[in-house]
């Protein structure tokens, strides 16, 4: 059977994978495994719960708030938050768990049930099994006073606001900024805090109806942020997801600053003021080598890890390192959050802009980023592509022929029989033609019968 949470909790096909049934199983057991550490300490355990706007957020949201109560946890229901906010007010009020029903930059027909640990921080694996374990188990039930009681939490927003805004080494007045909240969980505290710091804010894609989350708005749709910033001749521009834990940014020209860039900026920035722990950057290996090749210059190291917020997030916690990301825009920034925040993010690296009195353009120059080339190669047998001895030294070979301004990245999908072949070099004809005679290689090699 395979095990119900992935990388980022519970997430699927709302009433049919993820299902009101499901959801309030989910809850009792989330309850009875991080919950007790409250009735352990001798108080009554007390959950957080927000949701993105999608329309099965309602019932869902509802099953979880029931489960926990029905569970003995005092419930406070923040309504429409982000998935980073929601993790800020568990650990602020001293909750013992948080639970999000968001499916972040899924499409709208997808949810997810995201859990916090005290404190706001992800669960590691070994605690969502023992909820899976737990779930759906035989348990005694609270009855009267013992019997969790349900609060809406009004205030929650403002306080995850005011968080946002005491983060700023530098006020944002006088910038002039478009963001884009993807119809998504940011569309009122996304526009709050930017303008609470001083920025004249321009709002697009913050109308959510419960059925346009992420539809055409976004951090994975910028069409519409790059014209609006050029139309309203704005400095910068900010595009969060649906559940506004990531942030990408188009500068003055519409042109798009990605993850990669905006973790150089931000890391710069650290190091300059003595503040970046170790002189580290957290990466993973789908991070242009661009980023790489521009912190040695500003003598900053990146450490690399696999593909996943959640990895970036083991390998901070391991070493106190204090900046991470992906290439996405889910960028971590543990001296102010547990989680990617994208509200967070742009406010960071709008203070930068008002710090330096430098456009967005000039400072996400610093990352010279290299041309890369991605080829997936489907029906083959995926997991020979790092036992292969001759696809072993045909990526040696292109490795080798690329020397220090390119690199090769093999990389076996974790759902389909398909292989991604990526690619950098110094230019895309290059990149390409490397990744095509790859390409070849692993449909030679590795071909299902």
């Amino acid at each position: 059977m395979p095990r119900l949470f992935g990388t980022d909790g519970v997430r699927g096909l709302a009433n049919v994978d993820v299902t009101a049934e499901l959801a309030l199983d989910l809850s009792v057991a989330a309850a009875h495994v991080l919950g007790d550490a409250g009735a352990f300490a001798g108080h009554r355990p007390r959950a957080v719960v927000g949701r993105d706007p999608r329309a099965s957020g309602e019932f869902l949201s509802a099953a979880v708030v029931a489960g926990l109560a029905s569970a003995g946890v005092d419930v406070e229901d923040v309504g429409v938050l982000p998935t980073p906010g929601v993790a800020y007010l568990v650990a602020a009020t001293g909750a013992d768990l948080g639970v999000v029903l968001s499916a972040s930059h899924n499409p709208m027909p997808d949810n997810g049930i995201k859990f916090f640990a005290r404190g706001g921080h992800k669960l590691p694996d070994d605690v969502e099994d023992q909820i899976e374990k737990r779930l759906r188990e035989d348990w005694q039930r609270p009855t009267g006073a013992r019997v969790g009681r349900i609060r809406p939490d009004g205030a929650g927003a403002a306080r995850y606001v005011e968080h946002l805004v005491g983060t700023l080494r530098h006020r944002l007045d006088g910038l002039r900024v478009v963001m884009d909240c993807a119809h998504g969980a940011a569309y009122q505290v996304g526009p709050a805090a930017l303008r609470a710091a001083g920025a004249q804010v321009t709002v697009i894609g913050a109308e959510p109806d419960g059925l346009n989350i992420n539809d055409g708005y976004g951090s994975t749709h910028l069409d519409r942020l790059q014209a609006a910033v050029r139309e309203h001749g704005a400095d910068a521009g900010i595009a969060v997801d649906g559940d506004a834990d990531r942030c990408l940014a188009v500068d003055a020209d519409g042109r798009v600053v990605d993850g990669d860039q905006v973790m150089g900026v931000l890391a710069v920035a650290l190091a300059e003021r003595g503040e970046l722990a170790g002189d580290t950057l957290v990466t993973t290996v789908m991070s242009n080598l661009g980023l790489r090749l521009a912190m040695e210059q500003a003598g900053i190291r990146t450490v690399q890890t696999a593909v996943g917020d959640r990895y970036v997030l083991e390998e901070m916690h391991r070493h106190g390192y204090c900046l991470g990301g992906e290439q996405s825009g889910h960028v971590l920034m543990l001296a102010h959050q547990t989680t990617g925040d994208g509200i967070l993010t742009g406010l960071q690296l709008l203070s930068r802009m008002a710090e330096t009195g430098r456009p967005l353009a000039e400072l996400a120059g610093v990352v010279r980023r290299l041309p890369q080339v991605l080829v997936n190669v489907t029906n083959v047998d995926k997991r020979r592509a790092h036992e292969d001895p001759e696809l072993t030294s045909a990526v040696q070979a292109a490795e080798a022929a690329l020397g220090e301004t390119g690199r090769v990245l093999l990389r076996p999908s974790g759902t389909e029989p398909v292989v991604r072949v990526m690619v950098e070099a110094a230019d895309v004809e290059q990149a390409q033609q490397v990744a095509d005679r790859l390409a070849g290689v692993v449909r030679q090699r590795l071909a299902l019968a």
